[in-house]
């Protein structure tokens, strides 16, 4: 069977047609180009699938194996996609079925968000209480193997599933930290994730404290749900929305939370390829919203929808802002449904704060800077120093802020360099369930508190 031969073949998958008719559309189709460069993409389109037919054909006559012709097209679509940026890829059917259970209720697993750091596999933060966090799995933990495989190869889809299971098998994941010469073993039993998202407390009578962990399908209705918890016991004289380690989830939820808090304006809004296809989304009109004066927590696990929310309430001066520079991903995911059942998860649009900044690889710069502090005798130890922290600008092929003054993009104002990892740091004090002392080992919750009080 000849190469054209072979790709017809392929192309007779109903998602493998569709996958290059979108890429041949967009390569032909774009507006405003001129008949001649229509032409010229449409020759350069031709002479790129003529030179990936010329090497599928040399794999399958002389690679030293046998291969298949599914997983040789999975292996170019995975390629593809992950040449692109960080946040997009394919999703199998159970993969794309999972990323639907996340966001709807709960999962079996371990409770870690990972990411590719440098080519290995690193942890962004474990969920509040789940088997990695109470397990003392922190944020910059390299994960070299997951029971004995190692995941130097794997792609990020690939060590989630190894990760999942059933609830109460053990996984052994084998652990590195910069100040450890070696790896450590951490033996973790899977249990169901329950993703509660939101939680809430008095820190004093008429002050509340909310917690956002994730943003899923029902963030926003909690919050509400925990905002009348707060008012039933007396009027709220002030709020502070905790979004620490919140690496982010639903966009729309991000929008109803943020609409909850104020009465009009934009609260965010998104731009597709050259600026084009923007959309707003505006702050509905309620009678029901408060004024009382609110202080947002932040730091360097604060991403994406924490950062539509903190961006938000910051240019609209509804809140202010206290901690440390966010993580920075201002791009938005879209899941576009294959007939296979699967998905492609891909970055279509970077989002704009109200007054129209990218936060991309730069992050949210809180209005008051402050670390938290009580952690750094422990981070000066030599057996347990804290990884650096991890941001969207260490991410290979991320996306750049396009605003930004070149050379400037990402880079932290000195006077918010601590020595120690805040993201590790916030886990510990999290972990705190009494209030009163929470509040003593939490500097920043302390001074939030504080300055509610000071209005």
């Amino acid at each position: 069977m000849n190469t054209w031969m072979r790709i017809m073949t392929w192309l007779r998958r109903p998602a493998c047609l569709l996958l290059l008719l979108l890429a041949l559309a967009a390569l032909l189709t774009v507006p405003g180009l001129a008949r001649e460069s229509a032409s010229k993409n449409r020759k350069n389109a031709y002479q790129e699938l003529e030179m990936f037919a010329n090497v599928l054909t040399l794999v399958q006559q002389y690679y030293v194996d046998e291969t298949e012709m599914p997983e040789l097209m999975q292996g170019a679509v995975d390629g593809m996609l992950g040449s692109l940026d960080p946040h997009s890829g394919y999703l199998s059917p159970e993969d794309y079925q999972d990323l639907e259970d996340e966001t709807s209720g709960s999962f079996i697993g371990i409770g870690i968000e990972v990411t590719q750091r440098d080519g290995v596999l690193t942890t962004v933060a474990p969920i509040d209480g789940s088997p990695a966090a109470k397990g003392g799995i922190r944020s910059g933990d390299q994960i070299l193997r997951i029971d004995g495989k190692s995941t130097k190869h794997l792609s990020l889809l690939e060590a989630m599933k190894l990760m999942r299971g059933t609830k109460g098998t053990t996984i052994v994941l084998s652990i590195h930290r910069s100040s450890w010469r070696g790896t450590r073993d951490f033996t973790l039993i899977r249990d169901e994730i329950p993703l509660v998202s939101v939680k809430s407390s008095e820190l004093d009578p008429g002050y509340g404290y909310i917690r956002i962990s994730n943003f899923q399908e029902a963030t926003a209705d909690d919050v509400v749900t925990a905002l009348n918890q707060l008012r039933a016991k007396q009027p709220l004289r002030g709020l502070v929305l905790d979004l620490r380690n919140n690496p982010g989830g639903l966009l729309d939820q991000a929008i109803k939370v943020a609409d909850i808090f104020l009465e009009h304006g934009t609260i965010v809004s998104t731009r597709g390829r050259g600026n084009q296809e923007q959309i707003l989304y505006e702050a509905h009109p309620d009678a029901k919203v408060e004024n009382y004066p609110m202080v947002v927590l932040i730091n360097g696990g604060s991403a994406s929808a924490s950062e539509i929310v903190a961006g938000a309430l910051k240019d609209h001066k509804r809140a202010r802002i206290l901690g440390t520079t966010s993580f920075g991903k201002g791009s938005v995911q879209t899941l576009v449904p294959l007939p296979d059942g699967a998905a492609i998860r891909l970055t279509t649009a970077r989002y704009y704060t109200p007054s129209g900044s990218s936060i991309q690889a730069t992050g949210i710069r809180p209005d008051i800077v402050l670390p938290l502090e009580g952690f750094e005798e422990t981070a000066k130890d030599g057996a347990e120093a804290a990884q650096p922290s991890l941001r969207e600008k260490d991410l290979p092929g991320h996306l750049e802020n396009e605003a930004a003054p070149e050379g400037k993009a990402g880079k932290s104002d000195k006077s918010e360099t601590v020595d120690f990892n805040q993201e590790e740091a916030f886990q510990r004090v999290n972990s705190i369930t009494d209030m009163k002392k929470r509040l003593a080992q939490d500097n920043q919750l302390r001074r939030a508190l504080e300055l509610l009080k000071e209005r």
